[in-house]
């Protein structure tokens, strides 16, 4: 499946020094995921010490990152 990563998202992972691999890690083997509005899903996972979140959604046949963050800081 092609992954797609929005201009926010990009510009995310790089304020918050987050990797396209650190992405895929929590998109594809979250502790904990959610459904939230517009059909998207926030997945969660600690990685490095640093818990991230990851907001996507399916669109035909991609998967869209809209954002990642850093939590708890």
């Amino acid at each position: 499946m092609e992954v797609e990563l929005s201009r926010h998202a990009k510009r995310q992972m790089k304020w918050r020094k987050i990797t396209a691999e650190e992405i895929k890690e929590v998109v594809m083997d979250p502790e904990f995921k959610e459904n939230c509005m517009y059909g998207r899903k926030n997945a969660y996972r600690k990685i490095g010490g640093r818990s991230l979140k990851v907001t996507y959604k399916y669109d035909r046949e991609k998967l869209v990152i809209i954002t990642a963050v850093v939590k708890g800081r």
